[in-house]
């Protein structure tokens, strides 16, 4: 994993591991789904007006900011993104169907998959970039609960809250 980006997966990753550990059968399934509170455009599904979206509902073309954890992410506080904000949803796919291969492949997996849309999205490749990827991948307890294999890779710059979008930003 890159180092630019390894913080920030390493919360996301840690704080949905550990909100399996303090749920178990069905509420570990409301646990780990967010409270959507984001308004989107009826046609378009564009976010109209901020608020928080369920990480399972997000799509390409959501941005949203950076948000303390303290155990879990479920929602993330999207944003219009004509307003500033941390991150832009570039990519979303999902893994192979199967067995939990383990922490460290999903993230590795994840990151791969967000690294090779990169350049397609931002018009310039990642090792040339300023920007920076990470990813929103399935822990364990997603996998094998609720069959998650949804990552979810945005894209952000280091330091700068971003205005508009980053596609074709060759930078």
């Amino acid at each position: 994993m890159n180092n630019r980006h390894a913080t920030r997966t390493a919360i996301v990753i840690a704080g949905l591991a550990l909100s399996g550990f303090a749920l178990s059968g069905c509420s570990i399934i409301q646990g780990l789904l967010g409270e959507e509170t984001v308004a989107r455009d009826a046609d378009s599904q564009e976010v109209v007006e901020a608020g928080s979206a369920d990480v399972f509902n997000l799509r390409v073309g959501d941005c949203f900011n950076d948000e303390d954890s303290d155990g879990g992410v479920t929602d993330v506080p999207a944003v219009p993104c004509g307003e500033p904000h941390d991150n832009e949803i570039y990519f979303i796919y999902d893994l192979p169907d199967g067995d939990f291969p383990g922490d460290a492949a999903v993230e590795t997996a994840a990151n791969e998959g967000c690294a090779a849309q990169f350049e397609a999205f931002v018009g310039i490749a990642y090792d040339a970039s300023v920007l920076d990827h990470w990813a929103i991948y399935p822990s364990e307890d997603t996998w094998t609960q609720i069959d998650d294999r949804e990552v979810v890779c945005s894209v952000w710059e280091p330091g700068v809250k971003v205005t508009g979008s980053l596609a074709g930003a060759a930078r």
